[in-house]
């Protein structure tokens, strides 16, 4: 199907529905119901890697109309939508309109990570334009700030803004907090100094401090000796 000088209406968006089912994997289908941990979410059952590049296909075509068409029913329209945001060579301000349309249509933790990874345009974003996710009272918004932060802000000069964020935010949000966890036990690999002084100090909910601990132990980067001292930290 060429997908790339299709023009999006109704019936052509119901054609492409028909190839996305006749392209399906039944195992991946019953294997990736099991993991998104949402049992209302419909999954017609496409790996990653033909959703993205479905969705690079489309993002050179008229991907405003597909969007416009896009019946967002599905889990793989919901994952196509979003990916092929990360493909577009378009102005910053464009681009985060389109991304904040599109986080309404969020509801597990794998389209968001999954399309946070593919928005690799953040590298050249100011780290201050994710305060309108981080600050959102939405969980699955929430988590995309916290994703983009780890996919495309790990670097020594962020560490300040990236604990502020930990601490600040106070969602009581199972893939939020697991979420933060996973972000500050990567700053650990990558700084373990300055995000220990931070373990000491910080002022994380009880579930989150001890859940990054654990995801910093879990790393075969960690010695032993360490991982020992850092079980120690915890409440």
């Amino acid at each position: 199907m060429d997908l790339t000088n299709i023009k999006w209406n109704k019936t052509n968006y119901k054609k492409f529905i028909s190839y996305l089912k006749k392209i399906s994997d039944e195992k991946y289908k019953n294997f990736h119901n099991k993991i998104i941990g949402n049992k209302n979410t419909k999954i017609i059952g496409i790996k990653v890697p033909i959703l993205k590049k479905i969705a690079k296909d489309i993002s050179k075509g008229n991907y405003i109309s597909f969007i416009k068409e896009n019946t967002h029913i599905y889990y793989e329209e919901i994952m196509i939508h979003g990916l092929i945001l990360g493909y577009l060579k378009t102005d910053e301000n464009s681009l985060i309109k389109l991304i904040d349309e599109f986080t309404i249509y969020i509801d597990n933790w794998a389209v968001c990570d999954t399309v946070c990874a593919n928005l690799k345009q953040f590298k050249n974003i100011n780290i201050n334009k994710l305060d309108k996710y981080l600050n959102n009272t939405n969980p699955w918004v929430a988590r995309v700030g916290v994703v983009l932060l780890l996919d495309h802000y790990m670097e020594k000069e962020n560490l300040e803004y990236i604990f502020n964020t930990c601490n600040n935010i106070k969602i009581n949000h199972y893939y939020v907090k697991m979420a933060i966890s996973w972000l500050i036990s990567i700053c650990y690999i990558k700084y373990p100094e300055r995000t220990l002084k931070y373990l000491k100090t910080n002022d994380l909910d009880k579930f989150t401090h001890n859940k990054a601990i654990s995801k910093i132990c879990d790393s075969i980067r960690i010695n032993k000796i360490t991982k020992e001292e850092l079980k120690k930290l915890k409440l």
